[in-house]
């Protein structure tokens, strides 16, 4: 029954490292810079900020369950290192990744204001206005790069810990 909800919890956890270290960061040029491989289009744009709300949602509910994940998880830590396991290298992992997305949340949360805002798109997702939707898409692409940057690897690191722990003691 423990190892169930030990792998139910490392699961969540290893759902919410693959979302956040796999977030779709997408190519959007100005004029000027290296041309794309396709011209861009209206329907472009908006096939590109449909994307990025996407992800912005996705990221947005995994805050809100992030300090109810990360306790569970360190719970289960302690569980484990409690019936005599190593849990050092899964627990450095677990912190670094807390610390790095506590460092990369005012990121997401500067993200807001772009969403809000939708310059050049209406409240649709349709562009209105290609030179700001442009804009605005480029400003998102930006602070999804810089969330990504800012996390630093540790969701990726966390998983492998993870795997690695699982592998030990199976």
């Amino acid at each position: 029954m423990k190892k169930t909800a030990f792998k139910n919890i490392l699961l969540g956890m290893v759902a919410l490292v693959l979302v956040i270290s796999a977030l779709p960061v997408n190519s959007v040029f100005a004029q000027g810079e290296s041309q794309p491989k396709h011209e861009i289009t209206p329907e472009n744009l908006e096939k590109v900020w449909a994307h990025q709300l996407k992800a912005y949602e996705k990221m947005g509910k995994l805050f809100s369950n992030l300090d109810a994940i990360l306790t569970k998880a360190q719970a289960r830590i302690d569980e484990v290192k409690a019936n005599g396991k190593d849990v050092s290298t899964l627990q450095s992992a677990l912190d670094a990744f807390e610390a790095a997305i506590k460092n990369a949340k005012p990121i997401y949360q500067s993200m807001n204001g772009i969403v809000t805002a939708h310059q050049g798109f209406d409240s649709s997702g349709k562009v209105t206005d290609q030179a700001k939707a442009l804009e605005t898409a480029k400003q998102m692409r930006e602070k999804m790069q810089a969330f990504k940057l800012k996390m630093n690897g540790t969701g990726k690191a966390f998983h492998e810990a993870v795997k690695a722990f699982r592998e030990v003691n199976k």
